[in-house]
């Protein structure tokens, strides 16, 4: 076992041969968005980005699917299915098989396995004091997502937030190995800066962001001033403040605050990468199309693993 449980990483990384290790992650959810093709796709590509965030190719997934098949019309199900297939077709991974369950509740997601090369694993433990702090997408679905069930979200927003939901991690991750990082993870259900203390933490290192850095979705300062901010959202800024994680700057409205702990799925990469690398990490991940290629913040030293936010 190279990666377990200990740094709260995003996959198992367990070496099979001097030259080959496996990747292992599982992940699934109810429905984000009223499109079932849509939620099909935004699934997959979510369960496939902890492989990504390793440095590894997914090659193998298993369905698991969740429905309530006595009760609903199976047509739904089938759009979910079709979604999940033809998006990890597009990332060139093979589904081959899965397991289904009867429930009141929709949900769907993969068990995942990736490859990857025992000495070229990315993991969340390795920032480095100077490095700087690169995003790979905007954050805020969680609060679009949010507004979609509260029938809230204007349709340009909507479709915004599916853009980002279901673009592959895979192009930001070949970037990353590419130009060479000392850390990675992917930003999902804990938040921006969730995510970000686990990486702090796992490093022994602590973080400075710059919140006017930050990208944030069109709509999203909007729809939080109509209180659409989800539970899990709440939660994560909850957790950080109860820990001492975070030190607020005093003129950084709560809904500022929210916005940086927003519950994502299928959010970008987090990568740190040393200072001398950053803009060459920046451009090559322009030349492949990733979305953007925000400097967020710094490592910087701090015993406690701490975060500062800065306006």
């Amino acid at each position: 076992m190279l990666v377990g449980l200990a740094t709260s990483d995003d996959a198992a990384v367990y070496r099979v041969a001097d030259d080959l290790a496996i990747v292992l992650t599982v992940d699934f959810f109810t429905p984000v968005v009223d499109d079932a093709y849509q939620f099909g796709r935004i699934a997959v590509t979510n369960a496939l980005s902890d492989i990504y965030a390793m440095g590894a190719r997914p090659v193998l997934a298993l369905n698991i699917v969740a429905y309530p098949a006595r009760s609903r019309p199976l047509d739904k199900l089938h759009q979910i299915l079709r979604g999940g297939s033809d998006q990890a077709a597009a990332a060139g991974v093979s589904i081959a098989g899965g397991h289904s369950i009867d429930d009141p509740e929709p949900k769907y997601g993969l068990c995942v396995m990736g490859v990857v090369d025992p000495n070229a694993v990315l993991t969340n433990a390795g920032a480095k004091i100077g490095d700087k702090l690169i995003l790979t997408k905007p954050i805020g679905v969680g609060i679009i997502t949010t507004a979609i069930k509260h029938g809230t979200a204007p349709p340009d927003v909507i479709a915004e937030a599916i853009r980002v939901m279901t673009t592959l991690n895979a192009t930001a991750s070949e970037a990353a190995l590419e130009v060479g990082v000392n850390a990675c993870t992917d930003v999902t259900g804990f938040g921006l800066l969730g995510h970000l203390r686990e990486l702090t933490c796992a490093s022994g290192v602590g973080a400075r962001i710059r919140f006017s850095d930050v990208p944030i979705i069109d709509g999203v300062t909007e729809l939080l001033a109509l209180d659409e901010a989800p539970g899990g959202t709440y939660a994560n800024r909850d957790h950080l403040n109860a820990t001492n994680a975070v030190i607020w700057p005093s003129d950084l409205s709560e809904q500022d605050q929210l916005a940086l702990c927003d519950a994502q799925t299928a959010g970008g990469l987090l990568l740190s990468v040393p200072a001398a690398r950053a803009q060459a990490l920046k451009s090559a991940l322009a030349c492949k199309g990733v979305l953007i290629a925000a400097e967020i913040g710094e490592i910087v030293e701090d015993i406690e693993c701490g975060i500062r936010v800065e306006r």
